[in-house]
């Protein structure tokens, strides 16, 4: 005769619950070790945000580096280039009358040389390379339209270079089409067009001290041949670079300042300087860079005694400089854009490669 509980098969025993207990605890170890596992291949990839997140710019956009996978690049000065910046001093010294400035920054890896790369100088059309980054910026913000009319009127009427100062008075020309042509073929009045819709010179002038561009004022309208409007290569080389960078502009607006810059007709001092340094001379520099490896979006400026250029290099080895030149002389003196050839040659020549003697101002 048995006494106490029932132990038949399928009845309620004390070990249950220690069962069950052991059941979880293996159900916890394993899932504990698969979450661990998850974790560590993915702690990689959260690390450089490539989870839940896309790279922004500072406008909100997308930012080029996360459609090609590569850094964009930052403006920082790292390590000099010393003996480009020596070369750069020897060649403004033998032109005791010319007055030089000078700035070249590989964004990649913060290389750069300068020569009084600060310094004011009269900026000519030069000063269009950051009036086009306000205009693209408030285009960005929304504050102006692609197509909207800008009117021409007795006010910004400007002479020199370009066309739309022929058209009547009243002639509402689209905002895209007046960026355009100040960049395209240095319109004057189509500059004018945007420094008024802009909010006028004061206003443009603190768009500028905001974007660190201390050297860079507008005190007169285009085309300023007095040389009033100031601005130093540092300046024009940051304008650009901001945009490069993915710091300034949405992913449409660098793509509208790239094409816009890539409209310029000028290309007889810096693209024709560096391809002298590469030891080669033509009448069309830009196809003979780009069959080089080498792509220029450049901007230039020239009032006669002042003559300047700035632009993005594109590198056979896929990086990306900014270099500006600026050089202020005797009227139609030839000797300051053969300054600006020969400091771009000596730039080409180290980023590049020597392919024969640096070509000397004539």
């Amino acid at each position: 005769m048995r006494s106490g509980r029932s132990s038949r098969p399928g009845s309620p025993g004390w070990f249950q619950p220690i069962a069950l207990v052991l059941r979880l605890l293996v159900l916890g170890v394993g899932l504990g070790v698969l979450t661990g596992t998850v974790l560590q291949q993915l702690a990689p990839r959260l690390a450089q945000g490539a989870i839940g997140s896309t790279p922004k710019t500072a406008a909100g956009g997308t930012s080029p580096a996360a459609q090609t996978g590569l850094p964009d690049g930052r403006f920082e000065q790292k390590q000099e280039l010393v003996a480009l910046s020596q070369r750069w001093k020897a060649l403004a010294a033998a032109q005791k009358d010319l007055k030089a400035g000078a700035f070249l920054l590989v964004l990649d890896d913060g290389r750069f040389a300068q020569l009084d790369s600060e310094l004011p100088l009269p900026a000519a059309s030069s000063i269009k390379t950051p009036i086009l980054l306000a205009g693209l910026e408030d285009l960005d913000a929304g504050k102006l339209r692609w197509n909207e009319p800008l009117p021409l009127t007795k006010e910004v009427v400007g002479g020199g270079a370009g066309w739309m100062a022929s058209r009547p008075i009243g002639t509402r020309f689209p905002f895209y089409e007046a960026a355009t042509e100040m960049i395209r073929v240095s319109d004057n009045s189509a500059t004018n067009l945007l420094i008024k819709r802009l909010g006028g010179k004061l206003a443009l002038n603190a768009r500028f001290q905001a974007l660190g561009l201390g050297a860079t004022v507008v005190n007169n309208w285009l085309p300023d041949l007095e040389g009033t409007n100031t601005t130093s290569p540092h300046d024009l080389a940051r304008s650009i670079a901001l945009v490069d960078t993915g710091e300034k502009l949405s992913p449409r607006g660098r793509d509208h300042f790239r094409t816009i810059m890539g409209t310029s007709r000028t290309n007889t001092l810096l693209p024709l300087g560096l391809l002298e340094g590469l030891g080669k001379e033509s009448s069309d520099p830009d196809s003979e860079l780009l069959a080089r490896g080498v792509t220029v979006l450049n901007k230039t400026g020239d009032i006669g005694i002042a003559y300047s250029d700035a632009g993005l290099i594109e590198l056979p080895n896929g990086q990306r400089a900014v270099a500006a030149f600026m050089v202020k002389g005797p009227f139609n003196d030839p000797r300051s854009a053969d300054l600006i050839r020969a400091m771009a040659a000596a730039a080409s020549q180290t980023l590049v490669g020597r392919s024969s003697p640096s070509p000397q101002p004539r």
